[in-house]
């Protein structure tokens, strides 16, 4: 096997994420390319129809490409280049058309250092494998569902030629230039034998290869037969008491109905921070909304915010060098002093504006 056992994460172990904060410029930025998925897979809500048309703010489609290319643009206004740019968040992105010129947009804009696509793969052809590359994806991680058609039936409910779709991730990695290829299925349902088969044919045509867990998803009731009890979904350390969020420090997530999330988990779209088609993305990373919610996580009160409070992934999902718990004291007086500072440059810039008005008159 050629790949390398690994999953796929931004970890830092060399500058834990205290030690970057506060940050002026998210690490990571997801942008839905689309919010509808091709799959109707057991463990997602994503697959649930009535789900997505009672619920607030689903879009039930692709974002729209102006809309798209105002957010990249709105980048440009940070003061650092965006560490990760994910086009996708709970939808599968190759549904929409325009992947490649958003890819290529990205990449033109020199103010992403990574762009990055988590796919099932199932729209993959050759054409659009060489469309993308050439658009200049750094990375793709492509979520595998079984190990031939009969579990993909089982499991995504949707029925398809395994060989052909295996072979066309082959061409994908035989053509992808300096694209890192990952592929992941996660272990429901999957006995020893059928790890192996798993290995034994994806092995060979991708960078990383890796088994994950499926974990409880926050507000939504799955198949807890599929749940991996006590693990996490990367088979690290569970922190059930975790009180401070560190996703909402570094990250930040688009909708494809332009509204911003606070974090990649908000399916339901219960964290709003704002609206790009109302603000620049720079004012809602600085903005009031997104202050008060880390400002009510550093004191402790996770606990009474109604979707955070129940949120699983900060128990699953949350790696050691994220831990900012031990640090609530240092975090408040950072974010009060952000806040102060701001405060201070903004009042600075209105008497400068009434002293110009003056001037004039």
């Amino acid at each position: 096997m050629k790949a390398s056992v690994k999953n796929k994460r931004f970890v830092d172990k060399k500058n834990k994420l205290i030690n970057m904060l506060p940050l002026d410029t998210p690490l990571s930025l997801l942008i839905e390319s689309s919010d509808k998925c091709n799959f109707k897979c057991n463990f997602c809500p994503t697959s649930d129809l009535n789900l997505m048309k009672n619920t607030s703010g689903r879009n039930y489609g692709n974002i729209d490409f102006e809309l798209y290319k105002k957010v990249i643009d709105d980048i440009k206004l940070f003061n650092n280049k965006i560490k990760t740019l994910h086009l996708h968040k709970s939808g599968e992105p190759l549904l929409n058309k325009k992947i490649a010129d958003m890819i290529k947009y990205a990449k033109d804009s020199n103010c992403i250092e990574t762009i990055s696509i988590t796919t099932n793969g199932y729209l993959l052809n050759n054409e659009l494998s060489l469309q993308i590359i050439d658009a200049g994806i750094d990375r793709i991680n492509i979520s595998i569902e079984g190990i031939n058609a009969k579990q993909y039936l089982e499991i995504a409910n949707v029925n398809i030629n395994f060989d052909d779709f295996v072979n066309k991730i082959a061409f994908l990695f035989k053509n992808k230039k300096n694209c890192i290829i990952s592929i992941k299925i996660v272990d429901a349902n999957l006995n020893e034998n059928d790890k192996k088969e798993f290995f034994r044919i994806f092995g060979d045509i991708c960078d990383y290869i890796s088994i994950e867990n499926i974990i409880p998803w926050n507000e939504f009731d799955i198949d807890t037969s599929l749940i991996s009890q006590n693990k996490s979904i990367y088979k690290g350390n569970l922190h059930h008491n975790i009180l401070i969020c560190p996703k909402i420090f570094y990250q930040i997530a688009v909708n494809s109905d332009g509204s911003v999330s606070a974090c990649c988990d908000d399916w339901g779209h219960k964290v709003i921070v704002g609206n790009i088609n109302e603000k620049s993305l720079v004012d809602i990373w600085n903005s009031e909304e997104l202050k008060e919610l880390r400002l009510l996580f550093i004191r402790g009160n996770r606990n009474k915010h109604p979707f955070c409070k129940d949120c699983s992934s900060i128990v699953y999902d949350t790696i050691n060098e994220n831990v900012i718990d031990d640090y609530s004291e240092t975090l408040f007086a950072m974010y009060n002093r952000t806040e102060q500072n701001r405060t201070e440059q903004n009042r600075t810039e209105q008497n400068r504006t009434e002293q110009n008005r003056t001037e004039q008159f």
